[in-house]
């Protein structure tokens, strides 16, 4: 009796088998009723299994049954029926004896042309290192997270006590001009105290600036505002965000302007108000920190800058922005600036500002 010629469907098993058993990738050929049909020989070293001993052999009873999985089963299944597809399944293999792996299965129905016959790929991953390693990255990030707040509680700490050391020390000096040096640093070591607050609870990515500025500007209020009735402080601006790093330099800006104002703006019981506002476009972006008080000196233009002004002036290199001070008839404004023609100006020319 002549051999049955080699049908398409019987060429195209032979090809899959070559290329699932020589296959550096664990899979699984399987028939309608979950029947192995093949593994590849990276399957059976990766699940020490004996090829000779794969074929034939239902899922359910493969090695000493650990692949017994009832889920898993039900969907490869509804995949041989057509009703489902089983993509990214993560599985936890038991076996005895032996370390328990972390799998990813992927399985998908193959199509012979006209056979009738159902073949099934199962694609498996051992992904029990990876999510090893991830979980020791999200330990350690939270080790980290729990470190960087007991240091930022350290450094709220500090700084009241520098803050607490420098009122005392003015107290007690008998110089008008050095109490008047040590009354300004304790203002700026709490100004800090109050930004270092605020970014201890931002995020490490983005900040909202509208949100972050009234939390600063309440930290001021509350600790350099004694009649809230005289002077108010209001923050305004849009839905805009910056990194962290920026908002550093913004907040040090925002908090030097506003102490100036509340030093210089209000003198004796005069009412007033300050308003911190901030609005970006794109890449463009303008912080103001405006008040109503008296206005500027007359010879402020002839005056040396301050260390206030040598701070602002600094950040506002650092941030590649231009400074602007503009009568507020009444009061004054200061408007710090960036556009892509400022920052490029800026970079041709380090020492404009």
């Amino acid at each position: 009796m002549a051999p049955r010629p080699l049908t398409r469907a019987d060429a195209g098993l032979n090809l899959a088998l070559a290329v699932i058993v020589s296959s550096t990738a664990p899979l699984l050929l399987l028939d309608g009723t979950l029947t192995l049909i093949a593994a590849s020989d990276s399957f059976c070293q990766a699940f020490q299994l004996d090829p000779a001993s794969v074929p034939g052999n239902s899922l359910s009873e493969l090695g000493a049954g650990e692949w017994n999985i009832p889920q898993l089963i039900s969907l490869l299944d509804a995949t041989a029926s057509g009703f489902a597809k089983v993509e990214s399944y993560e599985l936890d293999l038991t076996r005895a004896g032996r370390e328990n792996r972390h799998l990813v299965l992927n399985a998908q129905k193959l199509e012979y042309g006209g056979d009738d016959s159902v073949r099934l790929l199962v694609a498996v991953s051992d992904v029990t290192e990876a999510r090893i390693s991830e979980k020791r990255k999200d330990d350690s990030l939270k080790e980290k997270a729990i470190l960087l707040q007991e240091l930022q509680h350290r450094v709220a700490n500090s700084l009241q006590i520098i803050a607490s050391v420098l009122m005392q020390s003015a107290r007690k000096v008998q110089s008008d001009e050095m109490r008047g040096h040590l009354v300004d640093a304790h203002q700026r070591v709490m100004s800090v105290a109050a930004l270092q607050q605020q970014l201890a609870v931002a995020s490490t990515g983005e900040v909202e600036l509208q949100q972050y500025f009234t939390a600063l500007c309440n930290s001021i209020r509350a600790s350099m505002i004694h009649d809230h009735s005289l002077l108010s402080l209001d923050v305004s601006g849009n839905k805009s965000t910056t990194s962290a790093d920026a908002s550093v330099s913004l907040g040090l800006i925002v908090t030097e302007l506003v102490i100036n104002s509340l030093k210089h703006a209000f003198p004796g019981d005069r009412k007033g108000s300050i308003k911190v506002d901030y609005q970006s476009h794109g890449p463009n972006w303008v912080l103001s920190v405006s008040d109503d008080g008296v206005g500027m000196p007359i010879d402020a233009a002839s005056a040396k800058p301050g260390l206030g002004t040598s701070i602002i002036q600094a950040l506002t290199r650092q941030l590649q922005a231009v400074v602007r001070i503009a009568d507020a008839n009444p009061g004054t404004a200061v408007y710090i600036a960036h556009s892509k023609i400022a920052a490029v100006q800026h970079a041709r020319s380090p020492g404009v500002h």
